[in-house]
């Protein structure tokens, strides 16, 4: 299974503003750290805004924060909302199938089940528990993130 670029910026974007829950954030800030296009981050920034997980504070001092307790942002729904499929092989697409293999294959249900696993263990985790614990912050400042998924 593999992210989108969308996907890995959000889900770095709700890191950094979890671990710098202190202060306001600036799309340039997490732009910097990650050597990310600030366009591209606007983007994801706006998606954020409008499904409610991250405040957005207009003017000169403005920035972001999230808008909700990273306890409360669930990480499968993050990746539900910023992927746009979960086609892991052409035969998952109904409209652009042209496998001959496809009413014989026992592979779309094999894959099927590890896409269904794989957003199971990421419906367990939360932004919380993927966040680094404080004795980690000098690392969390300059970017690196270790990911702790709960079990």
């Amino acid at each position: 299974m593999r992210l989108t670029a969308y996907t890995d910026y959000t889900l770095r974007t709700l890191m950094y503003l979890g671990a710098h829950r202190d202060r306001l954030v600036t799309i340039q800030d997490i732009a910097d750290l990650h050597s990310i296009s600030k366009n591209h981050l606007m983007k994801v920034v706006h998606q954020l805004g409008l499904s409610g997980i991250v405040e957005t504070v207009r003017g000169r001092n403005g920035g972001l924060r999230l808008a909700r307790d990273p306890a409360e942002i669930n990480i499968g729904t993050v990746v539900r909302e910023t992927e746009n499929d979960f086609f892991m092989a052409e035969c998952f697409n109904t409209d652009n199938n042209t496998c001959p293999l496809t009413p014989d294959c026992q592979l779309k249900a094999k894959l099927g089940q590890a896409t269904g696993a794989f957003l199971a263990v990421l419906d367990s985790v939360t932004l919380a528990s993927i966040l680094a614990p404080v004795q980690n912050a000098p690392a969390l400042a300059a970017g690196v993130i270790p990911l702790h998924l709960k079990k």
